[in-house]
């Protein structure tokens, strides 16, 4: 057709190296992991931008996962089948140490180097990542079981995948998933009806119930919370037992999401289901809640990696079309919305990045420890509800052209909200951080620790200083939950950026998110902003 010229549509984004074009990750790692080999880390940035790879994020999702309860001849079966795309990228993750490694890791910083890892692999494809975080937030819990963690933790770490079911024993590798939420108690799990009565004198017990909500449900074990005689416990659940037969796990349905749609959610029966006592019986809760913590530190770098993705997306487009006679980068109110969209995604990068370090200093350090169980809350609150927000305003920034399939943007706009309601929505987390507040002050000691070196920053010095007044009383305090705690987030940012990220960085984050020269919307940075080296620092090229 002579009238099909194409004309001012910018080109792929592609063939590029994320890790060392993202100067806020790049940076934040050479900080939190000093010295640390980071091959690996270049190595899958640079697989992370092949256009090949790229096309498996985009076939995982319009193949998505499907349910197969019976054979040909009626047998039970309760499989889950999925598109080979996703399972090079499950391949990848595990074989790249995505998964559960750094717990078995000797090197220096493993949990470092490998949240800069699932940051980069996420941006290819989030849902595949639901596996590979629960496989690797599961191994704390394990270890209260010490004949459990020997057999499955070196499996749970491997550096291969195998989608097989078949009992341990013949694996060299496996995936673990959770099931803890019912139909009548969603995020109050104490409410749940599943019962668990004893089988056998070394921890064995049978389950009777139903979870409204099971994570891959193709994994080769679960995590289980159940009512035993003496109230909510943790369980181990193998999908094979060690004979070869199928453990009783009947897969009723998978959940038709708004986004994750790669990775298979679902509702699960058990009847006459085995099961190994994890910890202790009635403690389930504060067995389960390591493995909670860890998936929540999860949904907190992906959401990061989600918003860096989207702003990528962003200023590459906004690079290459032209509008009004101009390149769309040149008009100062795109500039003003890119800036602002850049502030947001280095303040959460570099706040994954330092509770990943609190993770590696925490077995030896008890500050590391206080500051990895509240700030996880605190980050999971505020920057999984930010990505939402974030990666709207990206989309935007492409037009119509945004809101087509193709332009992977609806896909991270559907996959923003997720990690948001995933291990605890924003009340849970907002109360989380009260509770944490009250019981463990030594938290409260070591958020402080973190804001101190920014008490230089007249501004900032203010804001801690209203913070810790209005910590000082509890009246109202669960009314003034939200409030709080996205306060402290916010502060713990901009101490992060004022301490490590350049001047014009740091003082524009301070002004519009501290100060309040801000607007109810991205793009309202308050004037002399240097909008401009604030969007050339994040561009992804």
């Amino acid at each position: 057709m002579r009238t099909h010229v194409v004309t001012n549509q910018p080109p792929p984004l592609d063939d590029y190296d994320l890790f060392s074009t993202d100067r806020a990750l790049f940076e934040g790692v050479a900080r939190e992991a000093p010295g640390a080999d980071l091959d690996d880390v270049h190595a899958i940035g640079e697989l992370a931008g092949h256009p090949d790879v790229i096309a498996l994020g985009f076939d995982a999702n319009e193949h998505p996962p499907e349910l197969h309860t019976h054979d040909r001849y009626g047998n039970r079966i309760d499989e889950v089948r999925f598109h080979p795309s996703w399972h090079v990228l499950m391949a990848t993750a595990a074989g790249r140490g995505l998964h559960a490694a750094p717990w078995l890791d000797e090197r220096p910083h493993p949990h470092v180097r490998r949240a800069a890892k699932f940051y980069l692999w996420s941006q290819v494809e989030a849902g595949h990542g639901c596996p590979i975080s629960m496989t690797y937030a599961a191994v704390p819990a394990l270890r209260s079981n010490a004949a459990i963690a020997e057999e499955w933790v070196p499996k749970l770490a491997a550096p291969a995948y195998d989608p097989r079911l078949a009992p341990i024993a013949r694996k060299q590798s496996a995936i673990c998933g959770m099931a803890m939420t019912e139909k009548q108690g969603g995020s109050d799990v104490r409410a749940n009806q599943t019962r668990a009565v004893r089988a056998t004198g070394d921890g064995e017990y049978l389950l009777q119930g139903h979870k409204w909500f099971c994570s891959a449900p193709m994994s080769d074990a679960f995590l289980v919370l159940a009512q035993a005689e003496r109230g909510l416990s943790c369980f181990f659940v193998p999908r094979v037992l060690p004979d070869e037969s199928r453990n009783p796990f009947a897969i009723a349905r998978l959940k038709d999401k708004l986004g994750n749609r790669s990775n298979a959610s679902a509702e699960v029966e058990f009847e006459g289901t085995h099961a190994w006592l994890i910890g202790e019986e009635g403690r389930g809760v504060q067995t389960i809640v390591e493995m909670v913590n860890q998936t929540r530190l999860d949904c907190v770098i992906g959401s990061a990696a989600l918003v860096r993705q989207a702003l990528a997306q962003a200023i590459h487009h906004a690079t290459h079309r032209r509008t009004f006679g101009a390149p769309l980068l040149d008009h100062v109110l795109m500039q003003n919305v890119l800036a602002d969209l850049a502030l947001e995604s280095e303040a959460a990068t570099a706040l994954s990045l330092r509770l990943a370090r609190a993770v590696d200093d925490a077995p030896h350090n008890p500050t590391a420890a206080a500051l990895k169980r509240i700030g996880t809350a605190i980050g999971k609150y505020y920057v999984c509800k930010r990505a939402a927000t974030a990666s709207a305003e990206a989309l935007e920034c492409l037009g119509g052209n945004g809101y087509v399939e193709e332009s992977l943007m609806p896909r991270l706009y559907r996959e923003a909200p997720l990690n948001s309601i995933w291990e605890g929505s924003g009340n849970i987390n907002a109360l989380d951080v009260l509770r944490i507040l009250q019981k463990q002050p030594e938290a409260l000691e070591a958020l402080r620790i973190e804001l101190t070196p920014a008490l230089e920053d007249r501004r900032m010095r203010e804001a801690i200083h209203a913070l810790e007044r209005d910590l000082a009383t509890l009246d109202e305090i669960e009314w003034r939950a939200r409030a709080l705690v996205e306060r402290m987030a916010i502060l713990w940012q901009a101490a992060l950026l004022v301490q490590h990220a350049p001047n014009y960085v740091s003082d524009g984050f301070v002004e519009s998110r501290v100060v309040g020269n801000w607007g109810h919307t991205l793009g309202t940075l308050p004037i002399k902003t240097a909008l401009r080296g604030i969007v050339e620092r994040a561009a992804p090229r």
